[in-house]
């Protein structure tokens, strides 16, 4: 570990707040008096905003009241001087139309909260899906430094001795129901066992594939984000992280000298290892704008042709978050990968990633498979291209039955989520088991804000014969918890004119994803035909947050970030007066 200069208390950003002998660092003293500070609390010592984003409508965050307390502690016992900061909550299982459509809100807010307020650095508690991310674009766009606080799984879940996974045995036994194979008295008491303690999902969604990528990003101390919410070690890692962020203030240890191309390509290797969700190319795109990593679909593409999948953990596997754990977690898993790592890189406890990584063990070789024994050999993701995704589309090939990676079928085309809603088990509906399902109007400004919908629903009457996985394909995105043969992504989205919005009912649809093509099989003049018929949609927004989104957000594989916030000079601090 390189030894960096400290810093001089009256180099700390918040001295021009606090050290000044002028009337305004007097209102600014007194007023920290109001609230029972005596001046000896603050006076020369690192200013550590706690961005929290507790709520009561988020389920996945309910111990963040606690943890705050416990990051406090940590921060107070290095010398340091904790300010808890409460930010937007992004609830992803209630917060509609999507949680992706506020992302960007909360990155803004995390950003601006840290530029206004007298702040020297920061600890980040996140961990419900689009959270992570949001914290961590507004983080690097404000440059201070920075460590990220995961959530952690909450505990397996259980139903009759079956053990339950958020999300992923949702769906299943969703579709079991429908398929009458179990009863409504079932289907509520697996409502009751599948959700048993705080913390985020705890099969590989997208909450545990984004903690995990920011762990190997450098941006969280290591192990932390396999942690389970309700394990007393969590409560012992958030002290951690107090007690770390006040030296890397001194240390004066920002976001931008920890991410960059090489430590972007580390946490894209955890993803495909971790068989991580589709949701974090978005966002790892993002991320890696903020820092000027110019990241495309095609370096996805290019590491998961290298990288195999070790972690069985539901959807692509059999195992949870809780289980992955104990096995020896992200560092375990990571060890086996060091050759496909850069293990050179910094990380936020001033260690490098290969030295935070030495003596890390597997006790499960089940759970964390070996090298020569991967859940999958490769492909955990896949970048689709093709006249009906030009700008790229994604697909998890390990959640997919094999028998759909080739495949051409007629398409049975929806406009949009309603037009699904109100046909898809409609007896009458023409489709069989072979024909390829098409939403439109799903994407970034379609939806708005690319709900995850594009696990599309089996119809009801091929889920009675049997059927569980057919070719689906949509401009939206699916939860990490999903599984099935699902095109996602597709770009650009039907809204603003792109060829997913020229599809019709009866055209062939060719998917190849082992050559990564994705191919709409219509005659091109009859396409440029189509094309010419066609007439945008009205607006969803005429005012509001709704309209700024509409008119700045970028496509998804450009990340779906404003495109105002991820270029441009840095904003300057603001001036004291």
């Amino acid at each position: 570990m390189t030894e960096r200069r400290r810093r001089k208390p009256e180099e700390l950003r918040s001295h021009r707040w606090y050290g000044a002998s002028d009337l305004r660092s007097f209102g600014h003293r007194s007023r920290a008096a109001q609230m029972g500070y005596h001046r000896t609390d603050y006076a020369g010592k690192p200013v550590i905003a706690i961005v929290n984003t507790w709520s009561e409508i988020n389920p996945c965050h309910t111990h963040f009241r606690q943890r705050a307390e416990e990051v406090k502690r940590g921060v107070w016992q290095a010398g340091g001087f904790p300010v808890e900061m409460p930010a937007m909550s992004l609830s992803e299982p209630f917060q509609k139309p999507t949680t992706m459509l506020y992302r960007n809100l909360l990155a803004m807010e995390t950003e601006e909260l840290l530029r206004s307020y007298p702040a020297d650095g920061c600890v980040l508690m996140g961990g419900c899906d689009k959270t992570t991310p949001a914290l961590v674009m507004g983080a690097l766009s404000m440059n201070l430094p920075a460590i990220f606080m995961p959530a952690g799984p909450m505990l397996r879940g259980n139903w009759g001795g079956e053990t339950l996974g958020s999300g992923t045995d949702s769906w299943k036994y969703w579709a079991e129901l429908r398929a009458g194979n179990i009863s409504e008295g079932d289907w509520a008491e697996i409502e009751q066992g599948i959700a048993r303690s705080a913390g985020h999902c705890m099969t590989m969604g997208t909450a545990s594939t984004m903690t995990g990528a920011v762990e190997a990003l450098g941006l969280a101390l290591p192990g932390s984000s396999s942690i389970p919410a309700a394990d007393s070690r969590h409560a012992q890692m958030a002290t951690l992280c107090g007690k770390r962020i006040v030296e890397m203030v001194w240390e004066d240890l920002k976001p931008l000298e920890i991410v960059n191309a090489a430590s972007i390509d580390n946490a894209l290797t955890a993803v495909l290892a971790l068989g991580g969700s589709t949701n974090a190319i978005v966002h790892l795109i993002a991320i890696a704008r903020r820092a000027n990593v110019p990241l495309t679909l095609d370096r996805f593409d290019a590491l998961a042709r290298r990288t195999p999948v070790l972690a069985d953990i539901r959807p692509s596997g059999k195992y949870l978050m809780e289980d992955f754990y104990y096995a020896g977690g992200l560092r375990g898993m990571l060890a086996r990968l060091t050759d496909l790592l850069d293990c050179d890189a910094i990380t936020v406890d001033g260690r490098t990633l290969g030295e935070n990584l030495a003596g890390a063990r597997v006790f499960d070789d089940d759970v964390i498979r070996t090298r020569e024994n991967p859940l999958v050999a490769q492909d955990g993701l896949a970048v689709l291209r093709g006249n009906l995704a030009p700008d790229g589309a994604v697909i998890k090939p390990a959640a997919m039955e094999s028998a759909l990676l080739r495949h051409t079928g007629r398409a049975v085309v929806f406009r949009d989520y309603n037009d699904m809603a109100a046909r898809i088990d409609d007896p009458a509906l023409a489709i069989d088991r072979d024909c390829v399902i098409v939403l439109q109007g799903a994407g970034p400004q379609g939806a708005p804000g690319m709900p995850e919908w594009g696990q599309l629903p089996i119809p009801k009457k091929l889920l009675q014969q049997g059927v569980r996985d057919m070719v689906r394909v949509s401009d939206a995105r699916m939860s990490g918890t999903s599984y099935g043969a699902c095109v996602l992504h597709v770009a650009p989205e039907s809204h603003v004119g792109g060829p997913l919005a020229l599809v019709r009912d009866g055209d062939r649809i060719a998917l190849d994803v082992p050559a990564r093509r994705i191919e709409l099989q219509v005659d091109a003049a009859e396409l440029e035909r189509r094309r010419a018929a066609w007439k945008p949609p009205a607006p969803r927004y005429g005012r509001g947050f709704g309209a700024l989104y509409l008119k700045h957000v970028t496509q998804a594989d450009k990340g779906c970030d404003f495109d105002f916030l991820e270029a441009g000079a840095p904003t300057p601090d603001p001036e004291i007066h």
